[in-house]
């Protein structure tokens, strides 16, 4: 490979936003400068401003690539086959317990890592997060619906309250393994969950 070869713009922005995430997933985003993210994704620090007017915009545009990319993935979960909606939202909270640990994420628990932090410094970052969380608790509003409606699960209440409620059990787990260095918060969010869904052990 000739790596005189220019690359691809599409590619570079890419590059640096992949490894803005993966590295900001673990240090968060003030700790993180850009000549670390730019080293890493091999461009020029001078090519930067040509991609992201600024480090806030790289921010806002980061999260709006990490939850696309999520998003993507709890769609492919929650519409798999041959299993009931109940079955595949449990698959999808099994997946987070084992993804979001207090070990390294790999850039996959960046709401996570950056929620408190970023929603402080950046409107622009927290309108992010908003319609990111948004999107996922919209989608398991739909899921929980559907899977009341096929008899898989049930719930007390609103679907939507459901969701959210639900959402915000995982997030705040997400947090307490990182204080506790145990999965013990997971272990008690799926039991919690379960019960939610009244779902049998």
């Amino acid at each position: 490979m000739d790596r005189s070869a220019p690359r691809d713009t599409s590619d570079v922005r890419q590059s640096i936003l992949e490894n803005g995430q993966r590295i900001m997933a673990g240090k968060g985003f003030s700790a993180v400068g850009l000549n670390e993210v730019l080293a890493a994704a091999q461009v020029p620090k001078g090519s930067f401003y040509h991609y992201f007017g600024s480090k806030e915009a790289f921010g806002e545009k980061m999260l709006e690539k990490y939850f696309e990319d999520y998003l993507t993935e709890l769609e492919t979960v929650l519409c798999s086959p041959g299993s009931t909606m109940a079955q595949r939202l449990m698959t999808y909270w099994q997946h987070w317990q084992e993804t979001q640990s207090f070990f390294d994420c790999q850039g996959k628990c960046l709401a996570v890592k950056l929620g408190a932090e970023v929603a402080d410094l950046s409107e622009a970052m927290r309108l992010a997060l908003k319609r990111g969380t948004t999107g996922i608790v919209t989608r398991l509003r739909v899921a929980i619906e559907a899977g009341v409606a096929e008899g898989s699960l049930s719930v007390d209440g609103d679907p939507g309250r459901v969701a959210q409620s639900l959402y915000q059990l995982w997030l705040g787990a997400s947090v307490m393994v990182k204080i506790v260095r145990s999965t013990q918060p997971f272990e008690s969010a799926m039991m919690t969950t379960r019960q939610i869904l009244h779902l049998s052990p």
